[in-house]
């Protein structure tokens, strides 16, 4: 297959103070081969709700030219305008008409919404190389993909992984900026 697994992956911030930590993360993590940002953006939701965006990316100029906005396109921030919706549009109606649905409304979720006024997010779209391997093994077992998602610090006491004393650190280290903002 073309691409690995891909994850859209929101961090939020309530103070924003960027210092170039987290591209230098990627960039690791982009030299180690684990994965590949597709796109990211950094977004600032003012006290009203109004919504300000911007790339953030380590990607080369021509994996930037090939990709797009692909964030913003999945997110509903039409970075491309009335074309990159409309090429959407196309690629969607194709798929349905090849009998793959692509994506529903049902399904959506919305990130803008989850983002708290006043505060910012960065949104990463991940390709994990890593679990290359391991997808297409289950491909060729005749395996799929039911669900995921991250599991919390506090869930791991009770399957042993964790202490409770661990647990609630990491979960305050997780959470301590988010709370740090509410006040």
């Amino acid at each position: 297959m073309a691409i690995g697994p891909v994850q859209l992956i929101v961090l939020g911030f309530p103070n924003p103070d960027f210092h170039g930590e987290i591209i230098d993360e990627l960039e690791r993590l982009r030299q180690s081969d684990t994965v590949r940002v597709i796109d990211a953006l950094a977004v600032y939701k003012d006290p009203d709700g109004e919504i300000a965006a911007m790339h953030l990316s380590n990607l080369t100029d021509d994996e930037a030219r090939e990709l797009g906005s692909v964030v913003g396109t999945l997110v509903g921030l039409g970075f491309e305008g009335e074309e990159g919706a409309e090429v959407g549009a196309v690629a969607g109606a194709e798929a349905a008409a090849d009998g793959i649905a692509a994506f529903s409304g049902d399904d959506a979720w919305d990130v803008l919404e989850d983002i708290p006024n006043g505060s910012a997010a960065a949104l990463v779209l991940l390709e994990h190389h890593w679990a290359v391997g391991l997808r297409d093994a289950v491909i060729r077992a005749g395996g799929f993909r039911v669900s995921d998602g991250f599991i919390s610090p506090l869930d791991l006491i009770g399957v042993g992984l964790l202490t409770a004393e661990e647990a609630a650190e990491l979960h305050r280290v997780e959470t301590a900026s988010a709370s740090a903002g509410a006040s």
